[in-house]
C-alpha cells in the first residue's frame, strides 16, 4: 500500500512538515510506502483555466506530482490553520487534482495549530475539496494543537496531549489502511463513470 502525505504549509520549515514527517515514519513502520508532497517547497503556481485545455507548460509542471498521487492508495491531508482557515495551498491542490488522482480514495484530515486552534480547517475541508476530486474523507481526523510542544523526536517530559496524539494517530492510520483496502474494490468495480458524471452534483 502506498500513502500520499500532502503537507499544506506555505513555509519551508513548518509545524505541518514536522507532523508530516512524523506520520511518514509511522506509515513506513507499518510497512507501507509513502510519498510526501511538500507544498511549501514544490513551487506549484495558482490554478489557471488553461489547465483544462491541456496547456503544455502546466502538463510538464503538474504531471510528476500527479503520477505520484495516482499511484497512491490513500491520502493524508495535513493543513495548518491560517486565520481560522485551511491553507490556500491545500485549496489550490484540490483545484489542480482531478478524479484520476483522488477519486474514491480515502482521505485522512490532519490539521495543525501553533496554539489551541485547528478545528476550523477540519470543518472547511469536510465541506469542500471533495466535490470534483471525489476524495472520500474518513470519519476519523486528527487535530495537532500546540505543535511546537508535541510529536518531537525525544520528548523529555511529554505533555498529556502529546501522549494522547501518539496513541490516536496510529489508530487513525489503521482506519485509513482499512478504508483503503475497502475502497480499492469500489475503484476496481467498473461502476465509477467519470465520463458521464465527471463532477459532483451542485
Amino acid at each position: 500500500m502506498k500513502i500520499a502525505i500532502i503537507c499544506g504549509s506555505h513555509r519551508k520549515d513548518s509545524g505541518s512538515l514536522k507532523v508530516s514527517n512524523f506520520l511518514e515514519k509511522l506509515i513506513q513502520k507499518d510497512n507501507h510506502e509513502t510519498y510526501i508532497l511538500n507544498l511549501g517547497t514544490a513551487k506549484i503556481p495558482l490554478w489557471e483555466e488553461v489547465i483544462w485545455d491541456g496547456d503544455e507548460d502546466w502538463k510538464k509542471l503538474w504531471t510528476p506530482y500527479s503520477e505520484e498521487i495516482k499511484s497512491c492508495d490513500a491520502v493524508v491531508i495535513v493543513s495548518p490553520e491560517y486565520g481560522g482557515m485551511a491553507s490556500p495551498a491545500i485549496k489550490n491542490f484540490f483545484l489542480l487534482c482531478s478524479k484520476q488522482e483522488l477519486a474514491h480514495k480515502p482521505g485522512l484530515l490532519v490539521t495543525v495549530s501553533a496554539a489551541r486552534g485547528g478545528a476550523f480547517p477540519i470543518f472547511e475541508l469536510r465541506a469542500s475539496g471533495y466535490k470534483n476530486t471525489q476524495i472520500c474523507y474518513i470519519p476519523e481526523h486528527i487535530i495537532v494543537r500546540n505543535v511546537k510542544q508535541v510529536l518531537n523526536e525525544s520528548p523529555e517530559n511529554p505533555l498529556d496531549e502529546d501522549m494522547y496524539l501518539r496513541k490516536r494517530i496510529p489508530y487513525a492510520l489503521q482506519l485509513l489502511y482499512s478504508y483503503s483496502s475497502a475502497l480499492a474494490q469500489v475503484r476496481n468495480s467498473g461502476i465509477p463513470d467519470y465520463k458521464t458524471f465527471g463532477n459532483g452534483m451542485s
